[in-house]
């Protein structure tokens, strides 16, 4: 078999800024697969990009959640019973899920427009990122939110010291500062969301959320164990806002920098009700362009624009043998640049995702929430928070940059693409 192209330029350990520019010049010079390094090899093209993360056989996702369990006497949750654990969760976050809770989400979302101080600019990020916290805890776990909510936070907390870039790799084993401090924050999460369980599981009535959802036995595995549900709720728990937080960064940058587009989204936001929590599915779906602007940024800039597989065995992988061992890097940001699915793909056109004839029928070409076994749980509730997000924003007011012929931002792109110390200014609407 052919031996796929090899791009000089470094290891994929040293990429620092140049990752991106490096990814992109990959896919241009050596098409759908490149090799990186020894055993390292970049899927940078929208069909191929979909046949690994499909084949889950072939290349499954590695075993390294952020939050692994805890150890107990019990040991760690089986693979059948994490499985059972996703399903029940999916109950509560696939789309009609989330489109039955459409009002109890609006509210936050317009929470954030209201509290967006005005006529000065202001780092984005930290103001977003709390909002969406709140939302994301409260879909998990409705009333009990308020209560878990700074434990969650904690979490998240622990999350971003433990990505933090370091010089050095410790093997999973050794107790390094960031993984005791994550330890802690997760016992204490548990410790608090403990009670919560018992006392629904008690009081039989496990309510409406996903909390709940995952408390309800199903017909085939009967219900899960306390312990499963509280090992496999941290990850989700932090991801309902983490990854959105980067998102919307990108997706306010662009209502300030494409006003045209921003106008039209508030055009369409005008229809919302007055009160957010009499918001419907019905107006979400009405927010079509806003829906299609949302979905332009995440073409451009997925937050999660690098996704990690292991081939287990030799295998290939289009015209290419992929060897037992290796490692391929799915590049969702390279796929979505791909022109041959976009034309015209750097440029911001929202409409690409409006036409009956439009890139969004085909598969593979939207890789921003992932796809396959392990696409993301959350992608429906991301889609909907950022739509409402977007729509509360543009409806009161214009967003802009700081001036300057600098961006007001960093882009980073370690454990994800993001927008770091962006500014922006709000000013009302007339």
């Amino acid at each position: 078999m052919n031996e796929p192209p090899r791009l000089p330029g470094g290891s994929f350990a040293a990429w620092s800024r140049d990752r991106l520019e490096l990814a992109r010049r990959g896919a241009d010079e050596c098409g759908d697969v490149w090799q990186l390094e020894s055993g390292v090899y970049v899927a940078a093209t929208a069909g191929v990009c979909e046949a690994v993360l499909h084949r889950s056989q072939d290349f499954p996702k590695p075993s390294s959640p952020l939050f692994p369990s805890l150890k107990r006497a019990g040991g760690a949750p089986m693979p059948e019973e994490r499985a059972h654990a996703r399903a029940a969760r999916m109950r509560g976050l696939r789309p009609q899920a989330v489109a039955a809770r459409v009002g109890e989400i609006a509210p936050g979302t317009a929470r954030f427009a209201d509290q967006w101080p005005t006529d000065r600019d202001v780092e984005i990020l930290p103001l977003v990122r709390p909002v969406l916290a709140e939302i994301g805890v409260r879909y998990l776990f409705s009333e009990d939110a308020p209560a878990l909510l700074p434990f969650a936070w904690q979490l998240f907390v622990a999350r971003e010291v433990l990505v933090r870039p370091s010089r050095w790799v410790w093997p999973r084993w050794v107790p390094t500062p960031a993984r005791r401090f994550r330890t802690r924050r997760q016992i204490a999460f548990t410790d608090a969301l403990r009670p919560v369980v018992r006392r629904r599981r008690s009081s039989d009535r496990p309510g409406d959320d996903v909390l709940g959802q995952m408390l309800r036995p199903s017909a085939r595995y009967g219900p899960l164990s306390e312990e499963v549900i509280l090992d496999t709720l941290p990850g989700i728990t932090v991801a309902t806002f983490e990854t959105p937080s980067r998102a919307a960064g990108w997706i306010l940058l662009h209502l300030a920098r494409y006003p045209q587009a921003a106008d039209r989204v508030a055009a369409e936001a005008a229809l919302l009700p007055a009160d957010p929590a009499t918001t419907t599915s019905t107006h979400l779906e009405n927010l079509r362009y806003t829906q299609a602007v949302v979905r332009e940024v995440l073409r451009l800039h997925p937050p999660s624009w690098l996704l990690t597989r292991r081939a287990p065995r030799q295998t290939q992988l289009a015209d290419y043998t992929i060897d037992a061992g290796s490692t391929v890097l799915v590049c969702p940001y390279t796929a979505h640049r791909d022109a041959r699915e976009h034309p015209e793909p750097d440029r911001f056109r929202p409409e690409r995702w409006l036409d009956d004839s439009g890139s969004s029928a085909k598969p593979g070409v939207f890789l921003g929430f992932g796809t396959g076994p392990h696409g993301c749980e959350g992608a429906a509730l991301a889609m909907a928070v950022l739509t409402l997000l977007t729509a509360q924003t543009a409806r009161r007011y214009h967003v802009s940059e700081p001036p300057g012929t600098e961006p007001g931002y960093r882009v980073t792109t370690f454990e994800g693409l993001a927008t770091a110390g962006l500014h922006l200014r709000a000013t009302v609407r007339g």
